[in-house]
C-alpha cells in the first residue's frame, strides 16, 4: 500500500499545482506526484523541472528515456521502470538495451549517442565522478549541452525515484515487479 497517496481533499493551492501538471504534457499527476503534492512549491517546481528534463531537451526522447532507464535501474525503482521501459521502447531504444540494464550490465550494440549517455550515466553513479575519456566521448557524441542536459534528467529522475520508494507507489495490479534487488 502506498505510504503517501493521493490525498483525498486537497488545499487550494495543492488542487492549483495538480490543475497545472494535467494542463501540462502529462495529461495527468501519476507516480511521484501524489507524495509531493504534501509541498506544493517542490512539487509545482520539481513538475516544471520534469517537463524540461523529459520534454524539453536537446536529447530528445531515445536519449532522455536510455537516461531515465539507467537511474530507475541505479534506485530499483519499480514504478519509474514500469513507466519508462515502455517509453523507452516506443521513442526507439532496442530491446537488448533496455534488457542488459534492467540485467545491470553494459549494452552491446550501443549506438554513439547511446553509449555515451550509458556510460556518463553509469559511471557517475557507480563513482560519483566521470573520467576524462568518458566527458570527452560523451562531448563529442552529445555536446556539451547533451552533458548538461543529462546530469539534469538524471538528478531529476533521482528524485522522482526517491519519491517513488519512499512513499511505495505500486505497480497496476497484477504487474510483477520487474527490476530485482
Amino acid at each position: 500500500m502506498a505510504r503517501l497517496p493521493m490525498p483525498e481533499t486537497l488545499t487550494e493551492r495543492q488542487q492549483e499545482v495538480l490543475d497545472a501538471i494535467a494542463a501540462g504534457p502529462r495529461g495527468g499527476a501519476r507516480g511521484p506526484f501524489a507524495a509531493l503534492l504534501r509541498s506544493p512549491e517542490l512539487c509545482e517546481r520539481a513538475q516544471l523541472l520534469g517537463a524540461f528534463c523529459r520534454f524539453g531537451t536537446s536529447l530528445g526522447p531515445r536519449l532522455s528515456e536510455l537516461a531515465i532507464l539507467v537511474t530507475a535501474r541505479e534506485w530499483t525503482a519499480q514504478y519509474e521502470w514500469y513507466a519508462h521501459a515502455r517509453l523507452a521502447r516506443e521513442a526507439g531504444v532496442d530491446e537488448g538495451i533496455i534488457e542488459a540494464i534492467r540485467a545491470r550490465r553494459r549494452p552491446e550494440g550501443m549506438a554513439a549517442d547511446e553509449a555515451a549517455v550509458h556510460d556518463l550515466a553509469t559511471e557517475l553513479y557507480a563513482t560519483k565522478r566521470v573520467s576524462d575519456a568518458t566527458y570527452d566521448r560523451a562531448v563529442s557524441a552529445i555536446g556539451e549541452k547533451g552533458v548538461v542536459e543529462t546530469i539534469g534528467v538524471m538528478g531529476y529522475y533521482c528524485l522522482v525515484s526517491m519519491a517513488l520508494n519512499v512513499s511505495g507507489v505500486e505497480l497496476p495490479e497484477g504487474e510483477p515487479e520487474p527490476l530485482s534487488l
